[in-house]
This record gives C-alpha cells, structure tokens and sequence, in this order.
C-alpha cells in the first residue's frame, strides 16, 4: 500500500534524528511534495541524473540520499547547468529527494555502525566527542488492570532504557475523574456521569530517536478513547552519539593483513594507508566518509589504527608522528556500506505498519574515482 513521502521521512527520522546534523549540513526534504504517495524508494548516496532516471525507470517516486541535493544557498536556478538540469528532471518526473547526512553519521545503526560492523569490530562503542543524544520523560496514566500490557508495550518499543538496564518504570498510584460527553465511547463509566478510577501514573525516561514509535506503541495498548500523558525534555543527556566509533580486532592481526582484511570487506580496490606492515592492530577507531579530523580522539580513546576516509596530507603526518596507523579507504568505500543497513531498517519497520512500500538501493552506485 502506498504511503505519503512524509511517512517515511518520519521512518528516516526515527533512526536518525535531525537534531544530531551538524549545523552547516541540509538535511531533510530537498525537492518535492511530501504529501506525494509512493510504492516504491530508492536508495543513494548521491542524487545524480542516472540516479534520478533509475527512479523514474521504476517508478520510485522518492529518491533517499546521503549527500544532500542542496548544500548551498543559491539564487538562481539555471536550467541550463547540469545541476539546473537535473533539478528541472526531477520536478518533471514527479520525484521526491530527501536527504539524512550528518545525522546518519552520527545516529545508532548509522554509518559509523554500519563500518564498524562490516569490518567486523568486536565491543564497538561511539568514539566519545562531548554530544550526547537527547532524552525525555513520558508520563501516562493508566487504569491498573491494563498497567502491565502499557509498560510492556512502551518498553518494547524502545522506552525504559538507563545504561545497561532496560524496562525502567516508576507507577504511583491516584483517582482519576473524567466525565463522557454525547457521542464519547468511554472504555469505563457512561455518558452524562463524573467517573472516578483507581489509576497509575506511569513514568519512563524515551530517547528521541524512539519517541515517537513509544507513543505509537502507548496508543496501541492503552484502553482509553482519550489519553492523558506528559512529555518533558530532560536536561540529563542519553547516550554518547558521534560519527566516530571505536571497536577492538578479533584475533592477532598485523597491519598489512588488517589493511587486505579492509579492501576486501569494503570491496575497494586501492586505499591509502600509513604505518608499519608489521605492526600489531588490537584497538580500531572507524569514521565514514572524511574523519581524520577525529584521530586525536581516536587516540586519546585507545585506538592504535584509524579507519576513514579523505585524510589530508599534514593530517597524514601528524597522525604517524603520534603513533597512530591510518587507512584512508575513500569517502565512499567508507560510506556506501551503510545504504543496505538502511535498507533493511526502513523495510522493517514499513512491515511493521503493515505497508507494501520497496526500498531498493541505486544499482549504478560506484566510486567517483577511478584508480588507474
């Protein structure tokens, strides 16, 4: 069943919010009408014309990408330029592009894990830098006979979590009042009578990312035609989010076997790389696309190897002066790995809502660059 390119906005969303993008990023809708109903979604890491022409070809009416179509402010838009170009086609075509870049980087289940699990990193944890994801509280009341299926439901749903423990509640017990007015289909009590009922107010601490999938699960499992709940920004911050992550190497590995090991998980053919062959690699921090701007957390974290992409020349340098091996694997060997990830995400949860939307990813993805 085909549904509204907004819905699967909100689907993106939910595994990457847009409050972790970096300031400077343009995530979100870049070209079209959100309202637009579709039955099937490509998948890209950048929207270009044969990207374009295989969505229209299949009649993918919404177009996800990666790298955002607009990065820039502009004031013209030139139908002449290849950019123009390919502006003017996907308003032709009726096609929708939305984009999730920095907030992909960074959310869980993103780029940086969708790395560091190709490469096969074992006890991967965020490369700490400082953020933190944003948390609230949610407080229901619910009648007592229906308490325990709301808490299961919500928890599930991905509510309840502090560190390592999960289903994290807190019930306290009250008189709840209502009175139903004509053409209300109270669960308990009639129309015309104030009603009193033995309830529980009951508080979770939700992540963001999860809210708005606890609520849908709260709506599913509460009895009452009108729910009353609270949400509250808390001020304590939720788990380390960042682009970076940081994962230990199973086995004894040198680094030329871990550099061999990295081309042919990520199917590149020629990398850049700097340390010594036969150097031991234990602990590896991995960033998509260009993060060798993080290897002083990377080494502050113990990290001895870093995994990345588009690393500078005095980055190079400095990195080896201090002790750290680099592999440079390119912006996309190091990012393309996410878009089946992402694939396989969106696909579930459109299962879940019981939608018959196909995601499928851009078959004509290559690397710009041509190794000679």
């Amino acid at each position: 069943m085909p549904v509204a390119c907004r819905e699967i906005f909100k689907l993106v969303e939910e595994l990457a919010p847009l409050y972790l993008a970096e300031s400077w990023d343009n995530c979100g809708l870049q070209v079209g009408d959100p309202a637009l109903a579709v039955g099937k979604v490509l998948l890209a890491l950048d929207v270009d014309m044969a990207a374009a022409e295989e969505a229209a070809g299949t009649g993918a009416g919404l177009i996800i990408s990666h790298h955002p179509l607009i990065f820039q402010s502009f004031k013209s838009l030139d139908l002449s330029t290849p950019n123009g170009e390919l502006v003017a086609y996907l308003i032709q075509k009726n096609l929708v592009v939305y984009s999730a870049h920095t907030n992909l980087d960074k959310a869980a289940g993103g780029v940086g894990d969708a790395l560091a699990e190709k490469l096969g990193l074992l006890n991967v944890s965020v490369l700490p830098l400082g953020q933190r994801e944003r948390l609230y509280k949610l407080a229901v009341y619910v009648p007592a006979t229906h308490i325990t299926a709301v808490r299961s439901s919500i928890c599930e749903a991905g509510a309840g979590w502090i560190g390592k423990y999960s289903h994290c509640t807190f019930a306290a017990a009250g008189t709840g009042t209502f009175l139903p007015r004509e053409g209300a289909k109270p669960y308990l009590g009639q129309p015309g009578r104030l009603e009193q009922v033995e309830e529980l107010r009951l508080e979770t601490v939700v992540p963001q990312s999860k809210l708005a999938r606890v609520i849908e699960a709260m709506r599913k499992s509460h009895p009452y035609e009108e729910i009353a709940y609270d949400i509250y920004r808390l001020e304590n911050g939720g788990l380390p989010v960042g682009a970076g992550r940081l994962g230990d190497v199973a086995g004894e590995v040198t680094f030329g076997e871990f550099i061999e090991a990295v081309k042919e998980r990520l199917g590149v053919k020629a990398l850049r790389a700097g340390g010594r062959d036969g150097e031991a690699v234990k602990r590896v921090a991995v960033c998509g696309g260009a993060g060798g701007e993080l290897w002083p957390a990377a080494l502050r974290a113990g990290a001895d190897t870093l995994v990345t992409g588009d690393i500078k020349y005095h980055t190079a340098r400095e990195m080896l002066r201090a002790g750290l091996k680099f592999i440079d694997a390119g912006h996309f060997g190091t990012e393309a790995v996410v878009l089946e990830k992402l694939k396989n995400f969106l696909t579930e949860r459109c299962a879940e809502m019981g939608t018959g939307v196909e995601f499928r990813v851009f078959s004509g993805e290559k690397d710009p660059f041509r190794y000679c």
